[in-house]
């Protein structure tokens, strides 16, 4: 099969970044190189020695000046979610109730699930974003679609069914039953499937019973190496009906422990409003919190406290996301850009190397498959972003006084869309370059 010689700056981190000057953490290239066969990364360096690794027929395709870095990875967004984006409503519960379920009731159609799939895809790609962590629909088809047009694709995915079986509509509720029968057969039909992973996906607390949370239990023994998804602490309301419905849990953490759904491959999305107690209880498990920024400023639900959670004694590990669609950019840089804010608004910091770390190699590490994506090593998938900081009119400008590569990664999280996303390669192939629409 023929290589494929991509030449640009290069970028990829060892581990996370302590500071701006942390030069120990990443490897950058001024005039690199990436050699890619089969869907993989051969060889990564510096152009000269990359170059003389290659066959004579090596197709090099020279991406110079721009950055080339792995490809973004998204650790939670909702699949039904995309024609509920910029719906107004007062705060999550209502935001729910009001568009979110009626819309996912539409999911019950293959066609329309299909359809949603393509577009969802369309614009992850669009935004540089190569692996994503989804939530489809109660329905078993809006499974299928997903997974099927990933497969197509030839993209990594996490996603899983949500398990619903009260508080929500009708055309919206499986049953305890259901809900594991159709999460195993799933898991049967698409897990390890090209590059499919399926998530056990108890939707929350509030919409599930406890014979339904008995279900999602009985499936995370039966498959232990299987991610799993569910919601934390978004929203004072919901934190409260929450523990109404289990009055026997110590708290909303609780709740999931009991029916032993923590662990290292437990991802939690938002847990903005945690006691110490409950942050203890993740940090043993080594349950992840997922940072959304923009859908918690969206909905009003609050400012996630990033550094609290990480320097405690008994630290928690963290990802982030965009949390389409009560996020408002499929963008990981606008993503980062907002969590950058809310960090200025507690009083802290986020420097610009450990947002990058985060939306590549951070959110692997927090997803366990850094083996296989988030970084340019040799033998990881060839998911590979290329990003031009001039991409604008104004971004350009600024570049004219630009002189450090932080200064120019700060400035793509600060002013990059997917205007900035130059070309986005899935497992070695160009995809963005090829969208039809």
């Amino acid at each position: 099969m023929t290589s494929i010689l991509l030449r640009g700056r290069t970028l990829s981190f060892h581990r996370r970044p302590e500071s701006l000057d942390d030069h120990a953490s990443y490897a950058y290239e001024e005039d690199g190189a990436l050699l890619v066969e089969d869907g993989k990364i051969l060889a990564r360096g510096a152009y000269d020695t990359v170059r003389a690794q290659a066959q004579a027929d090596a197709v090099e395709i020279d991406h110079r000046p721009h950055l080339l870095l792995p490809g973004f990875i998204d650790t939670h967004l909702h699949f039904p979610q995309m024609q509920v984006i910029g719906s107004y409503a007062a705060n999550l519960l209502e935001w729910l109730n009001t568009y979110t379920f009626p819309e996912e009731c539409r999911f019950v159609e293959s066609d329309h699930a299909a359809r949603i799939a393509g577009r969802l895809f369309d614009e992850l790609v669009r935004h540089g974003t190569t692996t994503a962590v989804a939530y489809c629909s109660v329905h078993k088809a809006s499974a299928d679609a997903f997974f099927a047009e990933s497969l197509r694709r030839g993209l990594c995915m996490v996603a899983g069914k949500v398990m619903m079986d009260r508080n929500a509509p009708q055309g919206l509720l499986d049953t305890p039953q259901m809900g594991y029968d159709e999460t195993r057969a799933i898991i049967e039909q698409w897990h390890g499937k090209g590059r499919n992973h399926v998530a056990i996906t108890p939707r929350f607390a509030i919409t599930s019973t406890p014979q339904q949370m008995e279900a999602a239990q009985a499936l995370a023994r039966d498959f232990p190496d299987l991610h799993i998804q569910t919601h934390l602490s978004e929203n004072i309301e919901e934190i409260d009906y929450t523990c109404s419905l289990y009055p026997d849990a110590i708290d909303y953490t609780d709740i999931y422990a009991h029916y032993g759904l923590l662990g290292e491959k437990t991802l939690l999305g938002h847990a903005i409003h945690l006691s110490e107690r409950e942050m203890d209880a993740l940090s043993e498990a080594g349950s992840i919190a997922v940072h959304c920024p923009t859908s918690n400023l969206f909905l009003g639900s609050g400012l996630f406290p990033w550094r609290k959670l990480t320097r405690r004694d008994k630290p928690v590990r963290v990802s982030v996301a965009t949390d389409i669609g009560g996020g408002t950019s499929y963008s990981m840089l606008r993503t980062l850009d907002e969590a950058y804010k809310i960090q200025q608004l507690l009083g802290e910091r986020l420097n610009p190397l450990e947002s990058f770390h985060m939306m590549t190699r951070g959110n692997a590490e927090a997803l366990g498959l850094v083996d296989r994506i988030g970084t340019l090593e040799p033998g990881s998938d060839a998911d590979i972003v290329v990003l031009d900081a001039s991409a604008t009119p104004a971004m350009a400008l600024k570049m004219e006084v630009v002189n450090r590569l932080t200064e120019e990664l700060f400035l793509l999280q600060t002013m990059g869309d997917d205007r900035a996303v130059i070309e986005t390669y899935v497992a070695g192939k160009p995809a963005k370059s090829t969208l039809t629409a």
